[in-house]
């Protein structure tokens, strides 16, 4: 046997490879940065102005401004993912969202995912400024610990960090759908069951300038989750309106004041006094496309008789040949122009047909049968007034389809005479409308 002491230098390195071994981690060049401290290649700005992240300093730098976020260009499942932040300015907001989907949810600035709270000086029963983790906008998870008010949220077990000017780390080790948080060199919060569990990472902006340093990630082997435990796939959406501005629309004299940027909600009146065409345009054409749009009617309904339409795209009468009607609770009339022309419009209403239906070749009697049937609703898919929806609406040569909520509301219509390409448009109809989440894929 030697008798060779051993220093405590070299103890000290073995507990680091003990440690680091017992993590999963063979040495620290295991670990890859995600953000390389000069620009933000590998991230992608899922619906916030070009102004809202940027780089100095070795350092993203977050204005808060519009509420949104940022993604990783890749998906990540199971993994170690060390970061450093500071808010700037006490009680400020932000966070850290895991397994996210690529675009925001349905009339929300934020993702599906699991959010890290990244927050200051809010301390109350039901959340902490210390490293709460939760699901949001259709994700799942289960916490560690009972919650007191039943919120799918876990609660750090001691309150670890730094007040706003001082810098925090976070460690988080995610694997199978659990996940830990230490915060500042301690695990505080656990997470389980985790739905998605496998997506994408972003940083997100809401409202409080923020810093962030020091991203990287150790990845871990995966468990080939199945579909359903995975976010959706991105695709090559891009935004139409970033939060701030009204930057790529045309903003004439009049329009001051009416169409607004309201954070993440583009917010009309329906007042505008610019001569003319009221309606809001882009500044770009565009062909084939898929274009994203989310819409609220937020004028209180009012009881109106609407008329009664058939699925071959005519309106109902009764036996003596007058129009049939039924009462609706009416919040208002718009819609969107697509390829330039006020024929296709997808309209924004709540007649018993519901929206989508595309007025200018429903209404149009010269059209052939087949092609106003096809202009007309097939079902109607509409939340209540009030409450945000979807539209996906799709543009392929002379055929358009329209998904209303998920569900087909307008199935492969042919409009004959539509241009090959034009501009888009959020119509003015004299009634308060709010747009969000515009994002267009452009299609060969």
């Amino acid at each position: 046997m030697s008798n060779t002491k051993v220093g405590p230098a070299i103890w000290g390195g073995l507990v680091v490879l003990l440690i680091a071994a017992q993590s999963g981690l063979c040495a620290d060049e295991e670990f890859v940065p995600l953000f390389n401290g000069k620009n933000l290649d590998g991230w992608v700005n899922v619906n916030c102005a070009p102004q809202t992240w940027t780089v100095k300093d070795g350092m993203i730098f977050c204005t808060g401004i519009p509420t949104g976020v940022m993604r990783t260009e890749k998906m990540y499942e199971n993994y170690i993912l060390e970061l450093e932040w500071q808010h700037t300015k006490p009680m400020g907001n932000a966070g850290l969202f895991l397994h996210s989907d690529p675009i925001t949810a349905p009339g929300q600035p934020f993702t599906r995912s699991i959010e890290v709270q990244i927050l200051d000086g809010q301390n109350t029963e039901n959340y902490t400024s210390h490293g709460d983790v939760f699901a949001i906008h259709g994700a799942t998870m289960r916490p560690d610990k009972p919650h007191p008010s039943g919120w799918m949220r876990s609660l750090p077990s001691e309150r670890r960090c730094n007040p706003a000017g001082q810098w925090n780390h976070y460690r988080l080790d995610c694997r199978d759908g659990a996940i830990a948080l230490a915060v500042n060199g301690k695990v505080v919060t656990r997470a389980y069951d985790a739905k998605p569990r496998k997506g994408y990472i972003c940083l997100e902006s809401e409202g409080g300038e923020v810093l962030y340093r020091n991203i990287r990630i150790h990845q871990l082997p995966s468990s080939n989750p199945p579909a359903e435990m995975v976010a959706k796939n991105a695709e090559p959406y891009r935004i139409l309106y970033n939060g701030v501005d009204l930057r790529g629309w045309k903003v004439k004299p009049g329009d001051e004041g009416h169409w607004q940027s309201q954070d993440w909600v583009l917010d009309y009146d329906g007042k505008s006094e610019a001569e003319g065409d009221k309606s809001l345009w882009t500044e770009e054409e565009f062909g084939n496309f898929a274009l994203i749009v989310d819409w609220r009617q937020p004028r209180e309904p009012k009881a109106q008789q609407a008329p009664v339409m058939l699925p071959d795209g005519s309106e109902a009468v009764d036996a003596e040949g007058k129009p049939k009607t039924v009462e609706v609770k009416d919040a208002g009339d718009s819609g969107i122009y697509i390829r330039g022309s006020s024929n296709s419009q997808i309209n924004i209403w709540n007649w018993p047909c519901g929206s989508g239906e595309i007025w200018g070749y429903r209404t149009d009697k010269n059209m052939p049968p087949e092609v106003r049937k096809a202009a007309t609703p097939l079902l109607k898919a509409d939340n209540s007034p009030g409450q945000w929806n979807r539209f996906v609406i799709t543009a392929i040569g002379d055929t358009v389809t329209v998904v209303l909520n998920g569900k087909t509301v307008i199935k492969e219509a042919k409009l004959p005479g539509m241009p090959k390409k034009g501009l888009i448009a959020l119509q003015h109809h004299g009634d308060p409308i709010q747009f969000a989440n515009i994002y267009i894929k452009e299609l060969n």
